[in-house]
Formats: structure tokens, C-alpha cells, sequence
């Protein structure tokens, strides 16, 4: 008596595998195997003789692959629940769930034991809710009825620089650079930069100080490295920064030269050298303590550097408001986005009561006027001054006191906002095939728009479509395909984007430029991923 049994393709992969049958013949349509009970594979059916021994190996077989079909199954359900469990965890900076962002790592599950381990892989050690992360991953997982034990690991792996090849070698493996300036001297900006870069250090963050100011340099006198001398590699004719207590440290001061008695331009061209022959290393904060002043020296160093973020340094009177306007009008004037503002020398506490000698206001006259998101006060504390002048930084030397706990804040609000604005600017134009179309949001703006990719690349103001000195417009019209398509896009610091064409041109197509071109405005809806 014959019966027949349904059997999926991956049974007959089974059976080919099974050494213990031998073979008579194959065809395309069927296996037949040398038994008195025959048995035959016909393309999804197979017939076995209910009174061999083949039955039974066969039947078995069927079970095992039904067997490992239910294993796999259920592995996947668990492997679901755990990421579904996880995904209630949402970032405050992206303002996406950390399943999404790419945070959760080397998922393992134990059924038998109950045990779920996975590595959670922020993008700087200096996270400020990594515990809160590990926390509520501990908790929402542990949530689950059929987890018995949660074993989270948190690690960091930040970010390159978006256009790390396009830098000079030193500052390849930067992650992010955040200027300090004031544009006006005796502020305490010295102080802001170097207490900001040993409380990034003391988050878990690899620091590195550049002292920018080559006719008085203050970081010599700030802190107390063991080798006060700059060292340069013969070999690769680079310069090794100094250290203390884990921060790298570049000044001119540092140089054995004192301090500097030169004209701009060489001035500009030591600062460069400093800053882009110094053998960084990976770095997730390299902070730049800004001369005073707009003019070449900061420019230099705007272009060369490719700054993340600003921090703005003022102290309460008028005149400090009139300079750092400045700064902040050249900030935005070279897309650098000043995240915060420090306000020095506010008040002070006696009998009692809060005293502001210098008046109020210029700090906060400084984020209404400019729509700088976050302020920051710093009491007239004479330990703050001498910690200056000690050479051991006030947060390292008084780490649970009220000055410490403002930079710990700004330390907070310098993480979140660069991890933020990279977000923004990593996002800000890209390429969607499926609707042909170039989708652009730039930062700081809830606008979207579409551009036809040959409109872009028949924009172009380079030196090849433009005769620079006729204006003349080299690249017409039909010299560009109405079906073409860019094959990578890559940010350019925070004002612009690098377009590379099947041609090979690279075109550097800036945001301003972008807004201004015709749009697609009957364009299909994209289609989700």
C-alpha cells in the first residue's frame, strides 16, 4: 500500500545529502533508488512503501528538516520580539529608535536558557544617556515573558568626517571640530575651551586642544603637560602634540618660540601648519581655543578646518555684545552653526543674595537676536581664575563643584548638538532612484524639495560650464542627458554638497545654489525601503 507525502524543496536537498540511500538513477523529473521498495521523487511528491526501512528513514528525515524548519522559525520570532522590544528606546538627538539608528550589535539568543546578550554601539563614548541607554535596554528586554537574563555591553564607534579624504591628513580622523570664540579678548574663552575639553575627557571622549592664538598663547600657563616642548616625527615630518591627563595638546607657546612677532599672512601660514601637520590621531573632539578678532587668521582657519559647531564666549557689558555679534555674522556667513552661548563673569553670591556687578543681558541679547539655542552662566569665582593660572583646569581640579556642573551642561549640549547637526547634514541631499530625483532638507529647515538631476548638473558654475572671465555659459543645454543620474553625493562641510556624474565630474553644488534652482513639482511619492 503506497501513501503520499507533500514534501518542500528543501526535503529533496535532503535526500541528495543522505549517504546512507544509493542512487540507480536520476532524472530531472525524479530519483529512484536501487530497493525493492522503490522510492521516487516526482517533482514535489514523494512516494515511499509503507513496509521498507527506507519509510522510516525517509519519515525521519522529514521530521528532522520539519524539526530544524520550526527551530529557524522560532529563533526568528524571538530575534523580533527582542528588536521590536528594543525599538521603544527612541535617541533624543536623531529622534529615531536605536534599532533603527544602527545602535544594536551581535544580537545573541539562548531559547533553552532564556538568556538574550547584545552590544548596544553609540557613535561618541561620551554619550550623555549611555546608562539611560543600558537601562532601558535592560528593561525592556528583560519585559519580554520568555527572557530569563539581559546582558547589554555598550561600546562607541564614532563617525569619520563625511568628507575625510577630501582633508589634510591630520585631521582625516576628527570627528568633530568645535571652535571657541569671542572675537573679543579677556572674556574668558581660554577658560571656556580648555574646561570644555576636559569635561568632553572626563565623558569618555578622546580631546585634543589647538591653542590658535599665536600672539599669546594661553595654554602653556592653563595646564601643566610633563613635556612642554612640541616634538616633530623625522620621518613623516609631522608634529607629536604634548598631553595632559589623556587631552592632546598643540600650542605655539609650545613650540619653544614664546610668542610671535609677525605679520598676518605669516601668521595664517603657522597656524595652518600647526593645526593640519599635528599627528591627531582618532579623535571624537579636537576643541580650537579662536584668537580674538574676523580677520585672516580666523578665516584660515574656518576654511581649513572644517568646523562642526561654535561655541560663543561674552561677558555681560555692551561692548562684549558689539564684537561677538561679529563673530557670530561670520559663523553664518561660513554655514559654521553656533550651538551655544557662554556667559563669563555674570554674578556672584554674598550675604545671601546674587550680585551682577557688570550688568545683565548681554548673553541673552545674544541667543534672542541670533536664535542661538543654549545659554550657559558662569559665576566671578576666584578659584576659576586661579585654576588659570595653576595650570590644572577648574573641573579637574573641584570635578563635583557648581562650575563643574555648568560645563558638565555644556559639555552635554556640545555632544547632543553635533551628533545632531552631522544627522542634518548627512541627510540634507540625497539621491532617490526610485522616483528619479535629487530630495533635498537642509539643515535647520523643514522644507523638502525635489531637483531633476540633469537641472542640477546643468547649473553648474565651475570654471567648466563658466568662462570665468567672460561669463560666457560653456556647457549647454543638450550637451547634458535628460536621463542622468549622480552616482554619489557627499556633504561639504555644513554649506554645501559634492556631486560625482557618470562622466567622472565632481560638482560642488552649495545649499544657497540648491534653493534657488527650479523644482519637480508633479513628482511620484517616493517609495519606502
Amino acid at each position: 500500500m503506497m501513501r503520499i507525502v507533500e514534501a518542500p524543496t528543501s526535503v529533496h536537498l535532503s535526500f541528495h545529502a543522505c549517504k546512507s540511500l544509493s542512487t540507480k538513477g536520476t532524472s530531472e523529473s525524479f530519483v529512484s533508488f536501487s530497493t525493492n521498495n522503490s522510492v521516487k521523487l516526482h517533482k514535489n511528491h514523494v512516494r515511499i512503501s509503507s513496509s521498507s526501512s527506507w519509510s522510516r528513514a525517509v519519515s525521519a528525515n522529514v521530521v528532522v528538516v520539519a524539526a530544524a524548519s520550526s527551530v529557524q522559525a522560532s529563533t526568528q520570532t524571538a530575534d523580533k520580539d527582542v528588536l521590536n522590544a528594543l525599538s521603544q528606546i527612541i535617541d533624543p538627538d536623531f529622534q529615531t529608535d536605536i534599532v533603527s539608528c544602527g545602535f544594536v550589535k551581535d544580537l545573541s539568543i539562548d531559547e533553552a536558557s532564556g538568556e538574550v546578550s547584545f552590544r548596544l554601539e553609540l557613535t561618541t563614548p561620551a554619550c550623555p544617556i549611555k546608562d539611560v541607554f543600558e537601562q532601558q535596554a535592560n528593561e525592556v528586554v528583560a519585559a519580554l515573558p520568555w527572557v530569563k537574563k539581559v546582558n547589554v555591553t555598550m561600546s562607541a564607534q564614532p563617525a569619520r568626517p563625511v568628507y575625510a579624504d577630501q582633508l589634510p591628513m591630520g585631521l582625516q580622523k576628527i570627528s568633530n571640530i568645535v571652535a571657541v570664540s569671542s572675537c573679543k579678548g579677556g572674556v574668558g574663552k581660554s577658560t571656556v575651551a580648555v574646561n570644555l575639553a576636559y569635561t568632553l575627557a572626563g565623558m569618555g571622549a578622546r580631546v585634543g586642544i589647538f591653542d590658535a592664538d599665536v600672539y599669546g598663547p594661553s595654554l602653556p600657563t592653563m595646564v601643566s603637560p610633563e613635556n612642554r616642548i612640541l616634538e616633530m616625527n623625522p620621518e613623516k615630518q609631522t608634529i607629536i602634540p604634548t598631553e595632559y591627563l589623556g587631552v592632546k595638546l598643540v600650542s605655539f607657546g609650545f613650540a619653544g618660540k614664546g610668542r610671535a612677532i609677525m605679520r598676518g599672512p605669516m601668521v595664517s601660514g603657522v597656524i595652518n601648519q600647526l593645526l593640519t601637520t599635528t599627528e591627531w590621531g582618532e579623535l571624537d573632539y579636537l576643541i580650537i581655543d579662536m584668537p580674538p578678532g574676523t580677520g585672516d587668521i580666523q578665516l584660515t582657519l574656518c576654511q581649513v578646518a572644517p568646523l562642526s559647531a561654535a561655541v560663543i564666549v561674552t561677558t555681560p557689558q555692551k561692548l562684549a555684545f558689539i564684537d561677538v555679534a561679529k563673530g557670530v555674522r561670520m559663523f553664518s556667513k561660513l554655514k559654521v552653526p553656533c550651538i551655544a552661548v557662554v556667559e563669563n563673569m555674570c554674578h556672584f553670591d554674598a550675604d545671601g543674595k546674587r550680585f551682577y556687578p557688570f550688568g545683565r543681558g548681554s548673553g541673552s541679547q545674544v541667543v534672542q537676536q541670533f536664535g542661538i539655542p543654549h545659554l550657559f552662566d558662569l559665576p566671578i569665582r576666584p578659584t576659576l581664575s586661579a585654576s588659570g593660572d595653576s595650570g590644572i583646569p577648574e573641573v579637574v581640579s573641584d570635578p563635583q563643584g557648581e562650575v563643574a556642573d555648568t560645563f558638565q551642561n555644556l559639555g552635554v549640549c556640545v555632544v547632543q548638538q553635533c551628533a545632531k547637526i552631522r544627522q542634518q547634514v548627512s541627510t540634507a541631499v540625497t539621491y532617490d532612484a526610485t522616483i528619479r530625483a535629487i530630495m533635498v532638507k537642509l539643515p535647520d529647515s523643514n522644507e523638502v524639495f525635489l531637483l531633476n538631476p540633469a537641472t542640477v548638473r546643468r547649473n553648474d558654475r565651475s570654471a567648466q560650464s563658466v568662462d570665468e572671465w567672460t561669463g560666457e555659459q560653456k556647457l549647454q543645454y543638450n550637451d547634458v542627458p535628460e536621463d542622468i543620474e549622480p552616482e554619489e553625493i557627499r556633504p561639504m562641510g555644513n554649506y554645501a554638497v559634492s556631486i560625482t556624474w557618470p562622466d567622472g565630474f565632481s560638482q560642488i553644488a552649495p545649499y544657497d545654489q540648491l534653493q534657488t534652482m527650479e523644482r519637480l513639482v508633479d513628482a511620484p511619492e517616493p517609495i519606502p525601503a
